[in-house]
């Protein structure tokens, strides 16, 4: 168990949890990759096997709106209305020393997008799992508010006021985060009866056997809110990984996606609404990304991938942008981008981004000896440094706190001539330094410049 984070502690710790609920001690501790903010440790005891759910230390825990014992209460109550929620076994307990968490009974299927989406190439095969996908958010937005127990509710405008918070704590520079926040000023939806959200329901926290769903997970962001907002934020480009052409969670469409929600629970989706939240969710999750360069920095978490997903800021951008860019003149929607800021070719010595790749293409040759988790930090250890590699080689700065200001406050908007043309170039740029694979950068960069 080269990988665990002090394996004896652990083992023995999640021997005595198990013995309260009458369970044999762990085997074959796996950590599971994946997973922003929480560890999930897979294990087997007796004949079945379990997931442990957990939070190491107090830091983990800040900023959340609740603990693992409401979470555990969440799923409790939509697992006994039908939601193919995980069953949870028992709670960790202070005398543990693992954190907080919880044990869960593992179910079958894989979390994996890709292998999800690669499963379910065909349209009628994909169709028909966005169908139960769809189908069971509906089953989790019927759960009766009075059986839950209480959690935050997430208000449009106290959440877009939240996210100037953050924004500005932040340094308040990025421009085209500034634009998605005065948009969502402008346009905030009316109130409506809340239901429970999960709050990140999409492909990753979803387990997919063949073309069925078999389980709903992670439901640390569970609130009361309009039910638009799961339906938005499972489309977003981000959560359709290689099938930016299917916009319902990477696998049918927009107007699929609306027939069998409606036809699931009743309620009809609007279009305008489903905007909103698509533009707030993107937004907030831009967010999210760009504090984690914070996180990283501040010492909470020192994790490498921490510091890398705070790169990924540059793809909500993108799709923000996408998004936006409708609400500009169309005289501003065909004006060509100004040139690529570019580089100059290295010469001599190597430089600091060629060390950086050439560290990278050394960790290259050692893939084959990594297991586990240390295999997946291994593979973040390379992006990192080829991040390090194009960063050196071709400098873009997407900070500007001049314009994020005039943006913020409506004194520039996307009718000032050459603006959207100069957003989307620093975007292009800048994501092609960060995640030149995104899905969307190879879209955009088509419709945008005609060149592939």
């Amino acid at each position: 168990m080269g990988e665990t984070q002090s394996g004896a502690a652990l083992h023995n710790g999640l021997e005595r949890a198990l013995k309260r609920a009458g369970l044999p001690a762990p085997v074959g501790l796996t950590r599971l990759t994946g997973g922003a903010t929480m560890e999930s440790w897979r294990f087997g005891s007796g004949d079945d096997d379990f997931v442990l759910r957990r939070a190491p230390s107090a830091a983990m825990m800040e900023g959340r709106a609740f603990g693992h014992d409401v979470e555990a209460a969440v799923i409790r109550a939509v697992q006994s209305r039908g939601v193919i929620a995980p069953q949870i076994v028992v709670e960790l307990a202070p005398e543990d020393g693992l954190g907080s968490g919880f044990v869960m009974r593992a179910l079958p299927g894989t979390p994996d997008p890709r292998a999800i989406l690669a499963a379910n190439e065909d349209d009628g095969e994909a169709r028909g799992l966005c169908a139960e996908i769809v189908g069971e958010l509906a089953r989790i937005h019927d759960t009766p508010v009075d059986a839950l127990p209480a959690l935050p509710r997430l208000d449009p405008a106290e959440g877009v006021a939240g996210l100037r918070s953050q924004f500005e704590e932040a340094g308040g520079n990025r421009p085209v985060i500034a634009l998605a926040l005065r948009w969502l000023d402008d346009n905030l939806p009316a109130p409506i009866d809340p239901v429970l959200v999960h709050g990140d329901y999409r492909l990753g926290n979803l387990l997919i056997q063949g073309h069925s769903l078999t389980g709903v997970l992670d439901w640390e962001l569970a609130h009361l809110g309009d039910f638009h907002e799961d339906l938005a934020y499972g489309c977003m480009t981000v959560w359709r990984f290689s099938r930016p052409d299917r916009p319902a969670f990477g696998l049918g469409s927009l107007e699929d996606l609306a027939g069998q929600y409606a036809g699931a629970g009743g309620r009809t989706v609007d279009p305008s609404r489903f905007r909103w939240w698509l533009v707030y969710r993107t937004c907030w999750w831009a967010l999210g990304c760009w504090r984690m360069g914070a996180t990283w920095r501040e010492g909470a978490d020192r994790t490498l991938e921490r510091a890398i997903i705070s790169r990924r800021t540059s793809e909500q951008e993108l799709d923000l942008l996408l998004l936006l860019e409708e609400e500009a003149p169309a005289a501003e929607r065909s004006r060509k981008l100004p040139p690529s800021s570019g580089g100059q070719p290295a010469t001599g010595e190597a430089t600091a981004g060629e060390l950086a790749m050439a560290i990278s293409e050394w960790l290259a040759t050692i893939k084959d000896r990594m297991e586990g988790h240390d295999r997946f930090q291994h593979a973040v250890a390379r992006n990192a440094l080829s991040i390090i590699a194009r960063d050196h080689a071709a400098k873009v700065d997407p900070v500007n706190h001049e314009l994020a200001s005039a943006l913020l406050d409506g004194t520039r908007t996307l009718s000032d001539p050459g603006l959207l043309a100069e957003l989307r170039r620093t975007a292009l740029d800048k994501l092609a330094i960060d995640m030149p694979k995104y899905p969307a950068l190879g879209h955009a960069r088509r419709q945008w410049t005609g060149e592939d």
